[in-house]
């Protein structure tokens, strides 16, 4: 258990916490959630004690071990990964640094004897003769290889990194577990076993993460970081979210009986808790919404965007044809024989292990890149619109953002312009930002501005979830959901994918898969699985 009494932190006069007092029961798992800037990752810094907090403090049983997903992906490098994994559990490591530096005494005394045998059974205790056990079996789990176990952290990639850290916040069976974004870097299979592993968890873990399929999967409360204060709620995200739209629809309607929201609210709690998943939490979290009423659910301050994608023109029969189309990247093969088309109403999710093979397919179609062998050709009526992975380019400029937009868009009015960045939460002085100065999601948020305005019957979109907050995560996610016409894209997301595409192309080095199914159909066929093996074990 870890609890907070009376914690309070300003930054000058800005009030990020004032007297929180909450407390985290082992067996659960709680989504630590929050607008942009809400202090979701200073609240994590605050308990495990990185940051000091005002007033108030932080409270933990004595001799519990709380850990924490460490992001500093460099402070490793002179360690093999084997050792930076145990190392999560610093007395264990203490430990055994100390029985290594005894051991390796030339003038070994009986002093050294005498504490060797200490630390022996203090080494026994921590279960340490299977540490180097546990810690292999994380990093597999995790998708590093045995071969990689005793590679220096300096020789890793990012992506590997981010895993032995993940791994490393896992090892020794913490009472206290905090991670901060872990999914980040991993691919479907890992999250999901991630997501496993957790369900069978006992003890206490606080997750802060924009994927909203990780905390349905994972998580029986959510603990909401608004005005200052931090409320406590039963259930996942998406219970949270549709209760509290369900609320503030009910407050803005000021003829609707409290009676009649009681009754609407009760039959939402009853429908939604027959949907409960995940072994471990159903039961619980069944038994936590119906004691819920109308009082313990408020609005949120959060804000929305309006996205809506709408096409200036009826699509054609002939969307798009593909024909076998390779790419090499430094003599490597990205993907070959890609050879599919288009039809209307498609959805399609192109997936593939290596990352860069979507975004090389994407600016082939849009003649940005050359590829190696091949050909496509886009239909005749066709208007395709295009989001790209990197858009640097689009804000190398001074221009302020109604100026910026105006760029795009054939009604020039100001008052139109405003009005379009305004339902995208550029309101008031924001709209005069330069575009130069922009954060990564502010950024998102113009990029998918002016492909609203390009009104295309085509959509392809490489990974537009990156840098958004779970709120622009999930109006984007409505729109294309909603989207009547047909779309390329690419997500990390696993919700994102499962509730949009109807179709999956996975790219290879060895040719393509191509399945009308939903992505959670896809990641459990074993036929699929096991072509999926054969084709990347190809790699030339």
């Amino acid at each position: 258990m870890i609890s907070t009494s009376n914690v309070s932190l300003r930054y000058g006069k800005r009030i990020l916490f004032e007297d929180v007092t909450v407390k985290f029961m082992p067996g659960n798992v709680y989504g630590l959630i929050g607008a942009n800037g809400a202090g979701k990752s200073t609240f994590l810094k605050i308990l495990s004690g990185e940051i000091e907090p005002n007033t108030g403090s932080v409270n933990m049983p004595v001799g519990a071990r709380l850990s924490v997903l460490r992001q500093d992906q460099f402070a490793y490098d002179q360690y093999p990964v084997l050792q930076t994994v145990i190392m999560g559990h610093t007395r264990l490591w203490k430990v055994m640094e100390e029985k290594d530096t005894l051991y390796a005494k030339a003038d070994f005394s009986d002093a050294d004897g005498e504490r060797a045998a200490q630390l022996e059974g203090e080494f026994a205790d921590l279960e340490g003769w299977n540490a180097e056990y546990e810690a292999a079996e994380l990093l597999s789990g995790l998708s590093i290889g045995e071969d990689k176990h005793y590679t220096m952290m300096a020789d890793l990639g990012g992506s590997d990194k981010v895993r032995v850290l993940l791994a490393q916040a896992l090892f020794g069976n913490p009472d206290v577990l905090l991670l901060d974004e872990p999914t980040n870097g991993l691919d479907a299979e890992t999250v999901l076993w991630l997501e496993n592993f957790l369900d069978s968890f006992q003890n206490t873990v606080i997750v802060v993460s924009h994927d909203r399929h990780f905390l349905d999967a994972v998580c029986n409360y959510m603990a909401d970081l608004d005005f200052s204060k931090l409320t406590m709620y039963p259930g996942n995200y998406s219970f949270w979210y549709e209760s509290s739209q369900l609320v503030m629809k009910q407050k803005q309607d000021a003829n609707k009986k409290t009676d009649d929201k009681r009754k609407e609210l009760e039959e939402f709690v009853r429908r939604f808790s027959a949907n409960a998943s995940k072994s471990k939490q159903a039961t619980s979290r069944q038994k936590l919404l119906q004691k819920l009423t109308l009082e313990d659910i408020k609005p949120s301050s959060r804000r929305y965007p309006y996205i809506a994608f709408k096409a200036d023109r009826e699509a054609g029969n002939q969307l798009l044809t593909v024909e076998n189309l390779s790419k090499k990247v430094d003599g490597q093969t990205v993907f070959r024989n890609a050879t599919f088309s288009l039809d209307k109403k498609d959805k399609v999710a192109i997936i593939s292990r290596d990352d860069r093979a979507p975004s090389l397919l994407f600016d082939i179609l849009f003649e940005q890149v050359r590829p190696d062998t091949g050909n496509f050709n886009w239909g005749t009526t066709i208007t395709p619109s295009y989001f790209p992975r990197e858009n640097h380019e689009f804000f190398d400029t001074d221009l302020n953002l109604v100026d910026w937009l105006r760029q795009y868009s054939t009604e020039k009015d100001e008052s139109f312009i405003r009005g379009f960045l305004g339902r995208m939460l550029f309101s008031g002085e924001e709209s005069l930002k330069k575009s130069n100065v922009l954060s990564g999601g502010e950024k998102v948020r113009c990029m998918l501005s002016k492909m609203m305005l390009e009104s295309g019957n085509v959509l392809v979109l490489d990974d537009p979830t990156n840098h958004l907050d779970l709120e622009s995560i999930t109006a984007l996610n409505n729109s294309l959901r909603d989207y009547t016409g047909s779309l390329l894209f690419v997500s990390h997301d696993l919700q994102f994918i499962e509730t949009i595409a109807n179709r999956i192309i996975e790219l290879t080095p060895d040719g393509i898969i191509d399945r009308r199914m939903s992505y959670e159909e896809y990641l459990a066929d074993e036929t699929i699985k096991a072509q999926r093996q054969r084709m990347y074990q190809l790699v030339s």
